[in-house]
């Protein structure tokens, strides 16, 4: 499989750490690369933030227009919120750009993988089959898209997870998130729980959270 197109922006000369960032339905990676410099990251952490293109695909809830999605939605209830194939494939995306980090010559144990609504749901199902210990797992204002695969787990569950969600997101209810933070903790992975007064976005609140998350995982 070729590897994703991909947006990168690093905060310094010889990155110790990466952030694999996936964004959402129809959008391209560039969405969340204005957020980098927000985050204000001492110069004394250099990392390499990664920002992977989805495919192009039909996406049946938009009436199948064409659109960057991490694979198909076909309902907005939760049977229908995932097409399994586009989940997998997605995620070996996401698993392909973990092994060119190694290659590159970051520690797993230094990359974090992260996502916004349908990314996050790909980072999830990618970390519960994780071969390699990552830094951690950040999902914000998404679903476990799979919630069959956590039975068949086989990430690790001392992985830490940082997940938030809008309080008044009416394109994800909030529901979905909290009762997937909650499949986590009952799967024994240790789960960050934020909620803010927002829609299906991000917040500067949200960004200081996410800014002190990183440093106490990848410093």
């Amino acid at each position: 499989m070729p590897l994703a197109e991909t947006v990168e922006v690093t905060t310094g000369d010889d990155p110790v750490g990466s952030v694999i960032w996936l964004h959402g339905l129809g959008a391209d990676g560039h969405d969340f690369e204005p957020i980098v410099p927000e985050l204000g990251l001492p110069s004394t952490l250099p990392l390499r933030f990664i920002f992977p293109h989805a495919p192009v695909r039909p996406v049946t809830i938009n009436g199948g227009m064409a659109m960057r999605a991490w694979y198909d939605i076909l309902s907005l209830d939760t049977e229908g919120r995932a097409d399994a194939g586009g989940v997998q494939e997605s995620t070996a995306i996401l698993e392909a750009l973990v092994e060119r980090e190694v290659e590159r010559g970051i520690a797993a144990d230094k990359i974090v993988i992260a996502g916004f609504s349908q990314g996050g749901a790909i980072a999830i199902n990618a970390a519960l089959h994780a071969t390699r210990r990552l830094a951690g797992l950040m999902a914000l204002s998404t679903y476990i898209p799979l919630p069959g695969e956590i039975s068949a787990s086989s990430g690790h569950r001392d992985l830490p997870v940082f997940m938030a969600h809008g309080s008044l997101d009416p394109m994800l209810p909030m529901q979905w998130g909290r009762a997937s933070a909650d499949r986590l903790v009952e799967a024994g992975f240790g789960v960050e729980w934020h909620d803010y007064p927002m829609a299906h976005a991000v917040c500067p609140d949200e960004i200081r959270d996410i800014r002190k998350w990183l440093l106490s995982v990848l410093a």
